[in-house]
């Protein structure tokens, strides 16, 4: 029987930070790129977009650290 995946409290602190601020910098790098050529309406729209695949990508990497590390527990216990 296989033990469920735990992060540490200071794993998840600095996951945490470390994703508000890649989505901090993917929204202003939008802004830098697309602000002042449309409307600040159709900005905020890409910005949020933008962000929502950001956020899509980091869950990724998130669901990916935890199923490699549920299989490396799997096979240390082997």
């Amino acid at each position: 029987m296989t033990r469920p995946v735990s992060f540490s409290f200071k794993e998840i602190i600095l996951y945490t930070l470390v994703g508000l601020t890649s989505l901090f910098i993917l929204g202003y790098s939008v802004h830098m790129l697309v602000g002042g050529m449309v409307s600040p309406a159709t900005e905020r729209l890409i910005i949020i977009i933008a962000c929502l695949i950001g956020v899509a990508a980091i869950a990724f990497m998130a669901w990916d650290v935890a199923r490699l590390r549920k299989k490396r527990a799997a096979q240390d216990n082997d």
